[in-house]
């Protein structure tokens, strides 16, 4: 007969880090907050549709209120005076919080280098996942969502309370 490997705490449980319990929990039930402006948009209505139904990676419910939500999607043209607003949204979301950046407009401007369009939401609130595509198809968006579970997924519990992701929201003035 073999010993068992360590951590074996009878039959059948291993033994494993708060850290990861609450990894999983936390990528396997994230509640996005959908700040859509244009076609990207629309892409996103048809990830959350039957046919690829987003519901399957644990983003079932979506919250339009900030206080309810775990992440962020900026989805379209962000016009400057936007900009505010959306940094005030992100205010209000509790931690932990992340971001995806959906489609060029959102990330980058895209094809609208006027004066009056925001050239990438990275300049008003810190961004974790950028999808890129004009618009991205719903594929690409279940890729964002899924790179993100990842990032959640590893996570220390911690991160939030050091010292250089303090650094990074004071460079973007949000304390």
């Amino acid at each position: 007969m073999v010993e068992a490997p360590a951590g074996v705490e009878g039959q059948g449980f291993f033994a494993t880090s708060l850290d990861s319990v609450i990894g999983l929990a936390r990528a396997n039930s994230i509640w996005p907050l959908p700040f859509a402006t244009s076609c990207c948009g629309i892409e996103f209505m048809a990830t959350m549709a039957s046919n690829y139904d987003l519901a399957r990676f644990g983003s079932e419910r979506l919250s339009f209120s900030p206080r309810q939500a775990d992440l962020l999607m900026v989805m379209g043209t962000i016009a400057k005076k936007m900009a505010p607003v959306l940094k005030h949204v992100y205010e209000q979301m509790a931690e932990p919080r992340w971001v995806i950046s959906v489609g060029a407009c959102a990330s980058s401007g895209g094809i609208f280098d006027t004066y009056s369009v925001l050239q990438g939401i990275d300049r008003v609130i810190p961004v974790d996942v950028y999808v890129p595509g004009c618009p991205p198809r719903p594929e690409q968006i279940i890729d964002g969502i899924m790179k993100i579970q990842e990032l959640v997924k590893n996570e220390s519990l911690r991160r939030r309370n050091q010292p250089e992701y303090k650094a990074l929201l004071a460079s973007y003035g949000i304390e």
